[in-house]
């Protein structure tokens, strides 16, 4: 059944559940006593979550998000679960997810040590790195290379955090600017308002590849740091995520990841039938392999690493 028709939108204030009734009685029993579940969605970040040209929403995460919802409709009991797509953009899915607006964040959102003070992740389903894209005439191979120049990030993201950071620490004298989605940020290049766009590599390049010229655009190959992604929920509602944990889980344990992975990372997607063709990364296998919701980038590497020194089964 496509996605389309499987989402009811359904509109009223009176169906949004505040803050207070989410921690009350729970997100569980929030969503078995509306009969409806409210997901944050993208408009731009793709592959994993954004509208296509049906202004259907799509992706890597919404696939998974759905995978959840349907095993907390089976928990439930319930013989149906509405599903509202509710939009979101970095600088909103916070407070969204706080004041009860929505329930599971289905988008491209770093799992850090920071935002766990504030919200949840369910065990990591991609990890990126920040990096630069600029068009190959800036010959920007570096952050170095930025130096005096524009760059342009999105707004409420890790990532323009970081460049913040940086520009102070290295002495930069970057005029960073901010934009309100992944896309405004591209076309900020595109037309050179920017020199660069920093963001985690997955995004820039699915960006590039969807652009009227895709090979006029370079990613640098210095990664800045280290990005976890994972589904986000609401903080101190233990019982919700145990089922959104263990939702992810048997998505990994019954090898059904490697399958939405594909369809979404080595396959023609849509609205362009672009195939990015980006094979899954060792980290992610070893994150697969042993599920964990950490917000620090360096057990990441440190998995990856012990699972590449053990010997291999014959």
């Amino acid at each position: 059944m496509k996605l389309a028709k499987m989402v009811m939108v359904l509109v009223g204030s009176g169906l949004i559940a505040s803050a207070a009734q989410a921690q009350e009685g729970g997100t569980l029993k929030k969503i078995k006593d509306s009969g409806q579940i409210t997901l944050g969605v993208r408009d731009s970040s793709i592959p994993f979550s954004y509208l296509d040209d049906k202004q259907s929403y799509q992706g890597y995460s919404i696939d998974i998000c759905m995978k959840i919802v349907t095993s907390i409709q089976k928990e439930l009991g319930l013989t149906a679960l509405n599903v509202k797509m509710n939009p979101v953009t970095s600088a909103t899915r916070i407070p969204l997810m706080a004041n009860g607006t929505v329930d599971l964040e289905c988008g491209s959102t770093t799992n850090n040590l920071d935002r766990q003070k504030q919200v949840s992740f369910a065990p990591t389903t991609f990890i990126t790195a920040n990096r630069l894209l600029a068009k190959k005439t800036a010959n920007i191979k570096s952050l170095a290379d930025m130096k005096g120049k524009s760059i342009v990030s999105t707004s409420g993201t890790a990532n323009l955090k970081q460049l913040v950071t940086l520009n102070g620490e290295q002495n930069l004298g970057m005029n960073i600017m901010t934009a309100k989605d992944h896309a405004e940020a591209f076309l900020m290049v595109e037309t050179g308002r920017a020199v660069a766009f920093g963001m985690d590599d997955i995004l820039l390049a699915s960006l590039a590849a969807s652009s009227k010229a895709p090979t006029d655009y370079s990613i640098t190959s210095e990664a800045l740091s280290t990005e976890p992604y994972g589904i986000m929920l609401r903080r101190e509602d233990p019982a919700f995520k145990k089922s959104v944990d263990t939702a992810v889980t048997n998505l990994f344990k019954s090898g059904e990841i490697n399958r939405i992975y594909a369809k979404w990372f080595q396959t023609p997607i849509p609205p362009k039938g672009i195939n990015l063709n980006i094979p899954m990364s060792d980290q992610l296998k070893a994150a697969i392999a042993k599920p964990t919701d950490s917000g620090d980038p360096a057990a990441y590497a440190a998995v990856a690493e012990a699972q590449q020194a053990s010997p291999k089964k014959k």
